[in-house]
């Protein structure tokens, strides 16, 4: 079973889901690309505490401020996705990286191993758990915004609030 919660932003209702009850394994906008995939099987609605801190969290970060990482993300992918959720992760509040960066970033350690850019970026596309796992923040080597789930004027929406510069319809 999966546990969900809608809950309003300013950029749009957002599906809240857990496979575990205690734990985020999934956050998409309405109507976004990939919308709750990977939710398979029964579905119950109930405001879990976990969905609570999550709230919070959002009220939080949609106000401007930095509320810090979400400690409760389960996200549910591939070996290769999740290294690239973890690295896109470290990306801090209110920064950006290339999809080229993040590239190097996922291969680092591994000596002799190499990520295609396009294999992270569609890692990267496929993120469940939009907004806590930051993958608005992650950009064309030219800086330019390229290929968000939620959609392109959420994710400069959502960058520039982290830059100080608050949303408005």
């Amino acid at each position: 079973m999966t546990w969900i919660w809608y809950t309003a932003s300013p950029l749009g209702e957002i599906l809240l889901a857990s496979a575990d009850g205690l734990n985020l394994s999934g956050a998409w906008f309405s109507g976004q690309r990939y919308f709750a995939a990977g939710m398979e099987g029964e579905r119950k609605m109930a405001k879990l505490p976990l969905f609570e801190a999550a709230e919070d969290w959002l009220l939080r970060y949609f106000r401007g401020e930095d509320p810090g990482t979400f400690q409760n993300l389960e996200p549910e992918g591939t070996p290769f996705q999740r290294k690239v959720w973890s690295a896109m992760a470290q990306i801090p509040y209110g920064a950006t990286c290339s999809y080229g960066e993040l590239t190097e970033a996922v291969a680092s350690g591994e000596e002799g191993k190499r990520s295609s850019p396009r294999a992270v970026g569609s890692a990267v596309g496929r993120n469940p758990i939009s907004v806590f796992l930051p993958c608005h923040r992650v950009l064309a080597s030219d800086g330019s915004l390229r290929g968000y789930a939620g959609g392109l004027w959420r994710k400069a929406a959502l960058l520039a609030m982290e830059q100080g510069i608050p949303f408005s319809d």
